[in-house]
């Protein structure tokens, strides 16, 4: 399965347009990862467990999509969108939402 954000793939006709797939993810991040991000707020650096969390999200999200656009018979998902947010009460709570077109080449 081909995943890219372009539009199109160079050498490679879209033959068939399978339709709009998406892949959403929503994960906590728990009170040690909070107190250790405000350590690094302070101090400054990077974060690696929100970092490690972050790429849990998008790679579970990515495969969401993949496992869509196969069941619709699909060998490509294009122009892939990938949006992050903050969301629950006190923003605790990360959401990563990926999108494209599933297309048959």
């Amino acid at each position: 399965m081909i995943l890219t954000t372009t539009p199109t793939l160079e050498g490679r006709p879209i033959r068939e347009y399978k339709g709009v797939v998406t892949g959403e993810v929503i994960i906590g991040a728990n009170v040690w990862k909070d107190f250790t991000a405000s350590i690094r707020d302070i101090i400054g650096g990077r974060s690696a467990s929100y970092e490690r969390v972050l790429i849990e999200a998008k790679n579970s999200a990515f495969k969401e999509i993949e496992e869509r656009a196969m069941s619709i018979g699909a060998n490509a998902v294009v122009g892939i969108d990938i949006d992050y947010e903050t969301i629950g009460a006190s923003s605790s709570m990360l959401m990563v939402a990926v999108s494209g077109t599933a297309v048959v080449l």
